[in-house]
């Protein structure tokens, strides 16, 4: 059976259709676990600053044990931050509000902790609580640069999705758009520490 040159033609196209499509596909399928490994390391970063803290808290609690309050207050922040959790494949801007919110409370708390330590000439020159501090920050730098990264993956996988004619698979494939992280409320004012 020989096949018409119009059967052939129908044959290459479709083909060629649904290697592209594969493709496409496939393109897709790398730039969404790019930006869910980057979101994962925004959530590593959490998660050391977590670990940290009941480390800083017992060092800060031999020196100021009448601070309790600005103590507790680092506590359930840091229990509140550890207990949400967002699905990166399927993050609504809702749940990344309310992570970011977590979150930065538990950043405002220890800010407030960091600043006991203008109070307590001792605890200032331990050398532990120094270490911790200094870890604190370096922790602090790398949740902002996975957030900076996470930011721009997020921006070159909707990128990738909403370019035509992608965007056409883009829906027909169940892939959506991921929300970036931004600024807390109020970010652009300077704290104000008072005692």
């Amino acid at each position: 059976m020989k096949l018409s040159k119009s059967t052939i033609g129908i044959i290459a196209a479709v083909v060629i259709v649904a290697l592209w499509a594969s493709s496409a596909y496939n393109s897709m399928v790398g730039e969404q676990e790019k930006a869910t490994t980057a979101f994962a390391n925004v959530q590593s970063a959490y998660q050391r600053r977590a670990d940290l803290i009941p480390n800083l808290v017992e060092v800060v609690k031999g020196y100021a044990s009448h601070e309790k309050e600005t103590l507790e207050g680092v506590v359930n922040a840091r229990a509140k931050a550890t207990q949400v959790t967002i699905d990166p494949t399927n993050m609504t801007p809702e749940k990344l509000k309310e992570f970011q919110q977590a979150q930065g409370e538990l950043g405002a708390a220890l800010g407030k902790l960091i600043a006991i330590q203008e109070n307590y000439p001792d605890l200032k020159a331990n050398e532990n609580f120094r270490d911790l501090q200094v870890q604190l920050e370096g922790t602090e730098n790398r949740i902002n640069e996975a957030r900076n990264t996470f930011n721009g993956v997020v921006q070159n996988y909707n990128t990738y999705l909403r370019k035509f004619p992608k965007n056409l698979l883009a829906g027909i494939f169940g892939f959506n758009t991921m929300d970036k992280f931004q600024a807390d409320a109020g970010a652009e004012k300077a704290p104000q520490v008072k005692f």
